[in-house]
């Protein structure tokens, strides 16, 4: 089984912790850790099979979208060659993921 390695963009560290910070603030620190954690091993389990959620070619070619508890949208891309998942955003409670994701060329 191939394994690919996983790496987030700071577009989507920055979004984590904005994320981390608003629950730990609203519902405390233990629901937040539940939450993120929760987020980044979704995140981390597409070392294997990363061709799950939605291509979304007319966004960004290979960018693909998976949610996760029905309240977060993750946005990602596969480089087969390099074998390498990036994810490109994180994003919560219906933001315009589409808007946001301009200029992921630039991710890394």
């Amino acid at each position: 089984m191939i394994h690919y390695a996983v790496a987030f963009s700071k577009r989507a560290e920055k979004q984590l912790d904005n994320l981390y910070v608003y629950i730990a603030d609203n519902s405390g620190v233990a629901r937040a850790e539940d939450f993120v954690g929760g987020i980044v091993a979704d995140c981390l389990s597409l070392e294997t099979f990363p061709e799950r959620g939605t291509k979304r070619d007319d966004i960004h070619p290979l960018l693909r979208i998976k949610s996760y508890a029905r309240r977060v949208t993750i946005a990602f891309s596969v480089d087969h060659d390099g074998l390498t998942v990036m994810i490109h955003g994180i994003f919560y409670g219906g933001q315009d993921f589409e808007r946001l994701l301009h200029g992921i060329d630039s991710d890394r």
